[in-house]
């Protein structure tokens, strides 16, 4: 009987795969990696500068020429491949998740599954990529349309969900023959691109197709950007920041998922205990830290009270603490900064006149880990108006249905929401009306494992992640036209 041996733990996360070669960055300066819950040190990397960037794309534009070539079964085989090594080191990626983010176990490993399920989906996507043969007024003439890799990427990708929001753009442009060059988030550097780097390695992605550079976003996030060679920038992340990307970017296809400001609305006929369930599941979630997190709650105000009552009392009744017990429900915010940027908001608040019926103090070894905030108020204040991307959210009470709709739509932002009804048409024809890329009936705004499409609309980016949309968004249209037999011209 055969023995399972777990494989050696990946090591030497002071590296970065650059151009073909794990090696340090050639900057003047070193990251200190380090876990949120007790802010001891992971790892410290000597960070990249503009001649990695440069490298790293480089290698990416003569490896990606190879790499198209392959045979479709050749590149799902690494794909495949590289989804069954996230379960055979599942305890060491979870591992790696819990310190680098400090969010729950449990959250974790449903960002572990989703990251499977990406790579599994997009393993299908080489046989997949089809192209057209259009008709022609022209006698003898035929159209084709081929459809081909867009060519090299550059992927930005954030903290809050990193192994998942890394590989939801990272496994569908290899998948369809494209070379990525990808700058994880600070925060994590590892469990955002680090270790997918050395996943695929071991699958038996060729070197150079994949790059990793970590730096900051003004000496390489600019430089990535703007560089001639990636045809695709593919950015999650804060909308100002993406607002600055379309501005340095130049011609260039841009997919961006941005900021988010999710209502979760609660109309006069819902079912109160399932909306208050869900309302705190979507409200405090990682912490708060998602892009469609729920940000304001739009309560009915025939059921506003008795809902406040109930929400407090059950989000009171959340575990806060440490990320590695598998009780805990919310740990430690990721940095001091966004601590600090979630407790100026809701200072404001209060000083514009929103009430705090829960709060307390930040707790923890590294002081990271705020308890939940609920504040009652009007959509003009901090919370509500603000993305606040941490563990706090404001009720506001709606006198009708339109109302409750304005309100929803009174927002720049256009990413997730919710309604709560128990008649589903209500639902349907209210969720039509909200101006988001994304409205759950019933559900929270939150859909932690579905990962068949994600997107914005307003000043919550371009494009759609995800399900088959990534074949389209990851590839370029090719118009061959063959004529098969003379033609006359006119001249």
């Amino acid at each position: 009987m055969s023995v399972f041996t777990a494989p050696t733990s990946y090591d030497n996360f002071h590296a970065m795969p650059i151009g073909g070669t794990w090696r340090a960055g050639a900057g003047s300066r070193t990251l200190t990696d380090s876990n949120p819950w007790d802010g001891t040190t992971i790892t410290e990397i000597p960070l990249a500068n503009l001649a990695d960037v440069n490298e790293a794309f480089a290698t990416a534009e003569a490896a990606q020429a190879n790499w198209a070539t392959s045979l479709p079964e050749q590149r799902a085989s690494v794909l495949r491949a590289a989804a069954s090594i996230l379960d055979t080191r599942r305890e060491e990626i979870l591992g790696w998740l819990v310190s680098e983010t400090g969010t729950p176990r449990g959250k974790c490993e449903v960002e572990l599954g989703v990251t499977k399920a990406v790579f599994l989906e997009a393993a299908g996507m080489p046989h997949h990529t089809t192209g057209q043969i259009l008709p022609s007024d022209i006698p003898g003439k035929e159209n084709r349309v081929y459809r081909q890799p867009a060519g090299v990427v550059a992927l930005i990708s954030p903290w809050d969900f990193p192994l998942y929001l890394t590989s939801r753009s990272l496994a569908p442009a290899l998948a369809v023959g494209n070379a990525v060059v990808l700058k994880p988030a600070s925060d994590t550097p590892v469990t955002g691109g680090l270790l997918l780097a050395k996943i695929l390695e071991e699958a038996g992605l060729p070197a150079g197709v994949l790059s990793v550079i970590v730096g900051s976003g003004a000496e390489i996030g600019d430089a990535m950007v703007g560089h001639p060679v990636p045809s695709i920038v593919s950015f999650t992340g804060s909308t100002s920041v993406g607002i600055g990307i379309t501005q340095k970017a130049g011609i260039k296809r841009l997919l961006m998922e941005l900021g988010g400001n999710a209502p979760l609305v609660i109309l006069d006929d819902a079912d109160l205990d399932y909306a208050v369930k869900a309302a705190a599941f979507g409200s405090f979630y990682n912490s708060g830290q998602i892009c469609m997190i729920a940000n304001r709650i739009i309560v009915h105000r025939s059921i506003h009270d008795q809902f406040v009552e109930a929400f407090v009392e059950r989000v009171a009744a959340l575990n806060v603490g440490d990320p590695a017990d598998p009780a805990t429900a919310i740990g430690p915010v990721i940095n001091r900064t966004q601590l600090r940027s979630v407790q100026a908001k809701i200072e404001a608040a209060q000083q514009a006149g929103a009430r705090l019926v829960l709060g307390g103090k930040p707790t923890g070894p590294a002081g990271l880990t705020l308890p939940p905030q609920v504040l009652i108020g009007t959509n003009e204040v901090a919370t509500a108006k603000e993305e606040v991307f941490g563990p706090a959210i404001t009720i506001i009470a709606a006198e009708s249905e339109d109302e409750a709709l304005k309100i929803a739509n009174d927002t720049e932002y256009g990413l997730s929401s919710a309604v709560f009804t128990r008649d589903i048409n209500r639902g349907v024809e209210f969720a039509l009306k909200v101006k988001a890329g994304m409205t759950h009936v019933n559900d929270s705004p939150v859909n932690e494992e579905d990962n068949t499409a994600y997107g914005g609309v307003k000043q919550s980016g371009l494009g759609r992640f995800g399900g088959t949309w990534s074949i389209d968004e990851f590839t370029a249209h090719h118009w061959v036209s063959v004529q098969h037999q003379p033609r006359v011209f006119p001249f």
